[in-house]
């Protein structure tokens, strides 16, 4: 039924503005009525961060920022779902237009800047689904003008560790001028330590809660080098590889539309965002799991990301494009490899092919 609606409402949805069919997307799956989808092979489940997802196919941040559709996207067949970026206060984010479809390419450029509902609205529908089950985690950011940014994340943290799975720290959104001076060494630590000391604090009423970093796929390796570090200094549970990039890849046909500023996503992501989940694999020597997206629109590509070094992964402009039939078709090409290897477990693809990748000439 739900891909009968789809193929029905994806040609209208396509033909208007991108952020008015993103709200139009919102708005069918949180009144549809959506059966749950048949269970998954057994051999699809995944531990990572102390956590068992029962698929390793997430919703990536972006698509539901304001937590108003996560049951809906786990009743689709999804293994998680991430929420966000949500930040303290509300604010509107930049001006319209702010997201564009690069058809030809099959990639998206957003310069949405972190419009958000805030928190306390956000928190208010995680709690009424407190105890729905599934895995939904929380990413969250700072507001534009806070004098404090770092403060901003802590509040997070304590307001969100109740609730959320696991809490994503978000520092690599390229729309919010400076938060990328936060993957900085020196800023990056005081960040970590105390968000890390927050969530600790609060961990006594909330219990144990994950704390990811995403990062850009735009470091240098020096710069990866000094992130890696400082995340495993400070102990987090695992990292985002990775998001947006203010690169513009050679042979991007939609040459006049990829002139707009922003963060760049979908198909032209892959090749640096699939280099920079191996070189961090490499890096993090299985100290935590990574999660790897940007530009996954096919099972090979999910497939490709696992072999880098990957223990989950998550789609969002790939579904721009595909639909909802991209999530059956990387679960199945995930169990073909499986049987194809005659492997018991996705954990034996971790990270295959990341010495192999970090050897290739850079995207």
């Amino acid at each position: 039924m739900i891909g009968f609606f789809e193929r029905l409402t994806r040609p209208f949805l396509q033909a208007i503005d991108p952020e008015d069919a993103h709200g139009l997307t919102i708005r069918m799956l949180k009144y549809a009525p959506l059966p749950p989808v048949a269970g998954d092979d057994r051999r699809l489940a995944t531990p990572a961060f102390g956590l068992n997802f029962p698929n390793p196919v997430g919703v990536a941040a972006g698509l539901d920022k304001n937590a108003e559709i996560p049951d809906a996207l786990l009743r689709l067949g999804f293994g998680f779902v991430e929420v966000g970026t949500i930040t303290p206060l509300p604010q509107r984010g930049n001006p319209r237009p702010r997201l564009f479809r690069l058809e030809a390419d099959r990639g998206v450029i957003n310069r949405l800047g972190f419009n958000s509902q805030g928190g306390g609205a956000v928190l208010g529908r995680l709690a009424a689904r407190a105890n729905a089950g599934g895995i939904v985690g929380v990413n969250i950011g700072a507001n534009k003008d806070t004098r404090d940014r770092i403060a901003d994340y802590v509040r997070m943290i304590e307001q969100f560790a109740p609730v959320a799975c696991y809490v994503t720290i978000n520092i690599s959104s390229p729309n919010t001028p400076g938060l990328r001076d936060l993957q900085q060494a020196e800023a990056l630590d005081d960040l970590l330590a105390r968000v890390i000391e927050a969530r600790e604090r609060v961990s006594q009423d909330a219990g144990p809660t994950p704390v990811l970093l995403k990062i850009a796929p735009d470091l240098s390796l020096a710069e990866l080098d000094d992130v890696v570090g400082v995340a495993r200094r400070r102990r987090v549970d695992g990292m985002i590889v990775g998001n947006t990039t203010l690169a513009r890849p050679a042979g991007l046909r939609e040459i006049a539309r990829a002139k707009e500023a922003g963060g760049l996503s979908g198909r032209p992501l892959f090749p640096l965002a699939t280099r920079m989940l191996a070189e961090t694999y490499v890096r993090v020597e299985s100290v935590f799991p990574l999660i790897g997206v940007g530009g996954i629109d096919s099972g090979a590509a999910a497939l490709a990301k696992f072999r880098a070094g990957a223990s989950l992964v998550q789609v969002y402009s790939g579904l721009v494009f595909r639909g909802l039939g991209l999530l059956a078709e990387i679960k199945a090409a995930l169990v073909a490899a499986l049987e194809r290897d005659r492997l018991e477990s996705l954990v034996e693809l971790v990270g295959a092919d990341a010495a192999a990748v970090t050897a290739e000439p850079w995207p």
